[in-house]
């Protein structure tokens, strides 16, 4: 038994959900979550198979990376995800994944606009999408430039009303106030993803979504008098 047995379990479902969803092959992607009071967050070990993966597998590690508990080496994405927590600390989990959809979207290095009341529901706001990074970037901390990026993505824009970020040429990064909630907005981001898509190959002219609908749905669900949903 470890004290770490809770976090453990619950990161590995939510690592498993992402299989169950469609969202992730192979070995493909990675969830987190934080313990803010304990100072640890628990995340997928690096390039582990689905197939194979166990609850015991996630590695505890403190915030600065250190590996507190567990014998494999944590995902490669472990600075990324430390970089947002640091920054958006109302968060509590943290996801990555490869899905189809919304990665086309960051190897365009496009935002993905509102088009539609589904993504309205969601959120009022475009999903942004981070700047390439520079070569010395690159070739310096290469996931912690990553976080940074998606950080500077969000200067002007509240990470609380927009939990979704494509990361230049390389992919989808979520987050919420726990890991299942960015697991939620991971699989939702790919279907807005692979809407947007298909919108645009239908209508090629197609334009953002008038703005009076944008905000009829999503503060009909979000707003201070929203009815949508048990309450």
């Amino acid at each position: 038994m470890s004290k770490y047995d809770d976090i453990k379990y619950r990161v590995y479902q939510a690592n498993m959900e992402l299989p169950r969803q469609g969202v992730v092959i192979y070995n493909f992607g990675n969830v987190s979550a934080i313990e803010r009071e304990q100072g640890i967050i628990a995340i997928k070990p690096s390039g582990v198979m689905y197939d194979d993966l166990k609850a015991e597998d996630m590695v505890i590690l403190d915030l600065t990376g250190t590996v507190v508990e567990g014998t494999l080496r944590p995902s490669s994405d472990t600075k990324t995800h430390l970089v947002l927590y640091k920054n958006f600390p109302g968060i509590g989990g943290v996801v990555h994944t490869h899905s189809t959809y919304a990665v086309s979207w960051a190897q365009a290095a496009r935002p993905l606009p509102v088009y539609g009341t589904t993504h309205a529901d969601q959120t009022h706001l475009d999903i942004p999408c981070t700047d390439f990074m520079s070569d010395a970037m690159i070739q310096g901390d290469y996931e912690e430039q990553t976080g940074l990026q998606i950080v500077k993505a969000f200067e002007n824009l509240s990470y609380e009303q927009v939990e979704m970020v494509l990361v230049a040429g390389h992919g989808p990064f979520t987050w919420g106030k726990t890991p299942e909630k960015a697991v939620f907005n991971a699989v939702v981001l790919e279907a807005l993803a692979h809407m947007a898509c298909l919108t645009e190959q239908i209508n090629p002219k197609v334009t953002r979504l008038k703005e009076s609908l944008i905000q009829k749905h999503y503060m009909r669900k979000h707003g201070p008098n929203a009815y949508y949903g048990q309450g």
